[in-house]
Order: C-alpha cells, then sequence, then structure tokens
C-alpha cells in the first residue's frame, strides 16, 4: 500500500512538472528544421515559449509576447489537407497564466464556468475572445493558418488566441491569403517537407484599450526539404496597413527582418540558406 501511495505521489510530481508552456522547444523540436528554432533577436522580455496542445497532442510551436499579447512567431510543417475548415470558437492558453495548470488549450468561458480561472487572471497574460469584438477593419490573422494543417484536430488547434495578430482585414483576405493558399502550394512542389515560420513585427499602436499590439507587419519563411536536403528556400512580407504581398528571397526577409527588429535575424541558422 505505501508503495502504491509513493508511486502515486511520483505520478502527481510528473504531471505537475510537465507544461507546455516550456523553458525550451525540446518538448517539440519536430516543428523547427532540423530542431533549432530562430535565433534570440527575435525574443521579447519575458517570452513565453509553447508547444501548442490539443487532445493530447502537439500540432505547432509558438514563441508568445506576454506583454503585448501576440504571438511573435508560429512554427509548423506545411501539410495542407483535405478537411474543411473548422468552426471559429477561439481558445487560449492556461498555463500562461499558471504553469501547473491544464496542458492543452482551453476556451475561456469553460475555464471562468469551471472556476479554474477568473476573466481578470486570464487577461492578464494573453489576448481573449472579447479584444477582437467589434473591429471594423482588423481580423484575429493565423500566423500557423488552419489550412497548412492536415487533419481536422490540428485544423482546430491554430484557432488559439496566442496563435492569431490583429491584421489588415483586407490584407488577410486578399493578398496574404492567396499568398498562403496559392503561392505556398505552388513553391512547394517537390518538397517531401517544408518547415515554416511566420510571425508578426510589433508596431506602434494597440486596440482593445491598448491591450493587444497590432503589429507593423507580417512575415513567412519557408524551408523546402527534398529527401532530407534543402532543396529551396522563400519569404513574404507585409506592411499591416496595406493590401501587398512582397515574395522575397530568404535572405532578404532575414536582412529586413534584421532591421525591423533591430538585432540580426537568422530564421533556420544558415541551415536552408540559397546563398
Amino acid at each position: 500500500m505505501l508503495g502504491l501511495l509513493l508511486l502515486q505521489v511520483l505520478a502527481s510530481c510528473l504531471w505537475l512538472g510537465h507544461s507546455e508552456v516550456v523553458n525550451s522547444f525540446d518538448s517539440c523540436p519536430q516543428f523547427f528544421y532540423d530542431g533549432i528554432p530562430p535565433d534570440g533577436a527575435l525574443n521579447p522580455n519575458n517570452p513565453a515559449r509553447i508547444c501548442q496542445r490539443f487532445n493530447n497532442s502537439y500540432h505547432y510551436a509558438t514563441l508568445y509576447n506576454r506583454v503585448r499579447r501576440i504571438p511573435v512567431y508560429s512554427a509548423y510543417k506545411y501539410e495542407p489537407g483535405d478537411d474543411k475548415k473548422p468552426q471559429k470558437w477561439w481558445m487560449v492558453e492556461p498555463q500562461l497564466i499558471d504553469r501547473n495548470s491544464l496542458p492543452d488549450m482551453q476556451y475561456d468561458w469553460a475555464l471562468i464556468k469551471q472556476d479554474i480561472f477568473t476573466l481578470d487572471q486570464i487577461k492578464e497574460s494573453q489576448a481573449i475572445p472579447d479584444d477582437y469584438k467589434g473591429l471594423k477593419d482588423l481580423d484575429r490573422g493565423h500566423l500557423s493558418p488552419s489550412g497548412h494543417q492536415f487533419s481536422k484536430e490540428s485544423m482546430m488547434a491554430t484557432f488559439t488566441l496566442t496563435n492569431a495578430v490583429p491584421q489588415d482585414r483586407t490584407l488577410n483576405n486578399d493578398k496574404w491569403n492567396k499568398y498562403e493558399y496559392k503561392t505556398m502550394e505552388n513553391n512547394a512542389q517537390g518538397c517531401n517537407n517544408t518547415y515554416v515560420i511566420t510571425g508578426a513585427v510589433p508596431g506602434n499602436t494597440y486596440i482593445s484599450h491598448e491591450r493587444v499590439n497590432r503589429p507593423s507587419h507580417i512575415w513567412s519563411a519557408a524551408c523546402c526539404l527534398r529527401d532530407k536536403k534543402p532543396l529551396k528556400a522563400w519569404g513574404a512580407i507585409a506592411e499591416n496597413n496595406r493590401n501587398k504581398v512582397e515574395v522575397v528571397s530568404l535572405e532578404e526577409l532575414e536582412k529586413r527582418l534584421t532591421d525591423l527588429y533591430g538585432g540580426r535575424v537568422t530564421l533556420f541558422k544558415n541551415a536552408c540558406s540559397q546563398k
């Protein structure tokens, strides 16, 4: 009986230490080429590294800015499937509030109804659905889009506000959408695996009573592999107040991001360089 009790205590301790808001991305390296995330130039103060977990599975990885309440980037493998886009029920990340909380993303109303957290506790660390209500010219723009995921479960996992930024509505529905679904499909032809990192450069304005930052730029980078070797790479960048997307080389994107972030940005640690 004593031995069984000790095992139960040990299991409980192991569970408490099991966090999806992690110190590093070692729990979900599969979403980065060669298992290596971008360098520290993108890191904000007090960042949160999230292995995005839904229904007991990891689906992509996100570096989150707790202060601005937007993701810095989401990293994933480009694996579009045939499932239809799920209903837009947006979730939040419990472990941004308490590292020992539920490991899966959850609905804010469910956390409140079950007396797990109050609304104020949730709002302190992240955006909530109400932050995006009533916006006339902005959408909740996915960084890891649902249409780039293979299964319905993975598509649903993209509907968390730790994966969304206030994005210009026209851009999101027109030029950026065309990049995500037409350019990506064309460019990924002949690739066995395509690793993607999509991010947002913090801007100078906010929504929802200064709670959630409106990015100045949206950007994305892709590394295409054939037979485990880099075949090609590319990038895209858009100002978040214009309906225009520039498709550029990976090197050009890194150069522009270096200027925008004020520190050298290397997205794939030069492992996918085309120089």
